[in-house]
């Protein structure tokens, strides 16, 4: 009995062995590379939304965003402060007002240089300003009221 026993254990060690070697003899190395991340996955998200948030003669509360823009398009009046990516908001409550205003850059500067000496003779720079009029005006005077 101990023989046949044996001799079944050296069977199976020798089956385990051979179907062993057959797993190492069938395995298969990729073909292909695996497809790893793509650098360019910009594009999906969305856009900025840059304009004005409020529009002229809207009601505004102090700390509300007026506009937002990546360069200097509109320029802080009275009563607007501007964030540090050029977010104008609303220092006061008030009603909001949009004016243009002639421009005129100091002297020797290099935006004079840069776009005064393109301009043709005669022109004129407007630059548009975003200014808040409080609803409480202080230094009112009382003469103007009469008249």
């Amino acid at each position: 009995m101990a023989a046949l026993a044996s001799f079944m254990l050296k069977s199976r060690a020798g089956l385990l062995v051979s179907s062993q070697s057959c797993l190492l003899d069938s395995v298969r190395f990729a073909s292909k590379k695996a497809g790893g991340s793509t650098k360019n996955l910009g594009g999906k998200s969305p856009g900025r939304r840059f304009g004005f948030k409020k529009m002229d003669g809207n009601f505004v509360h102090a700390g509300n965003i007026l506009a937002t823009q990546r360069k200097m398009r509109y320029h802080p009046g009275a009563h607007v402060g501007m964030g540090t990516n050029n977010t104008l908001y609303a220092l006061e409550d008030g009603h909001v007002r949009f004016t243009k205003e002639v421009y005129i850059p100091p002297p020797r500067s290099p935006e004079a240089t840069r776009i005064i000496t393109k301009l043709p003779k005669g022109a004129v720079l407007y630059k548009t300003f975003i200014s808040v009029l409080p609803v409480k005006q202080e230094g009112k005077f009382k003469l103007v009221d009469l008249v």
